[in-house]
């Protein structure tokens, strides 16, 4: 196994665990206001805290709401409510589950163009010979460069 596949399959063991996990879902009003209401702590107290104004705070809290809350901002309320931030990008799938799909979807796409030609030739290959053909495009796909699969629109 390449240095890159061993990587994949380490991030991929690593974010497994935190898939399809609806109880790791952002509450609606934010991290900062339910560990903030948790605590029993005023607004005013965590702007003392951060050092910032009590409008400060209501801000951060709806724009952390909004999506529109740095990462930086979030990590400094997640220290002065003594909280840990934990940050990942999740993917819906596995990583080789997504990545097969991909290379599925580009490999079908190159088939289409010169079917299309060639049913109007009468020279289309039959459906088992095109499956073959997606098959064998998909794993040249997958075993040359990562980068390739999103070279192509799809």
């Amino acid at each position: 196994m390449d240095a890159k596949a061993l990587a994949r399959k380490h991030l991929e063991t690593r974010l497994a665990p935190l898939r399809n996990r609806p109880e790791l879902a952002r509450p609606p009003r934010g991290w900062i206001r339910a560990i903030r209401d948790a605590y029993g702590m005023t607004t005013r107290q965590l702007a003392k805290r951060l050092g910032k104004s009590q409008s400060v705070i209501v801000e951060m809290e709806k724009g952390e709401a909004r999506d529109s809350l740095t990462l930086g901002s979030l990590r400094q309320a997640a220290e002065a409510l003594d909280c840990t931030l934990v940050y990942a990008l999740v993917p819906n799938a596995p990583i080789e589950e997504l990545r097969r799909m991909r290379a599925r979807q580009i490999a079908a796409q190159r088939i289409e163009r010169p079917s299309h030609s060639m049913a109007l030739e009468n020279q289309s290959l039959g459906s088992e010979a095109q499956v073959q053909e997606q098959e064998r495009l998909t794993e040249d796909l997958l075993s040359g460069s990562p980068a390739r699969l999103w070279d192509e629109e799809s």
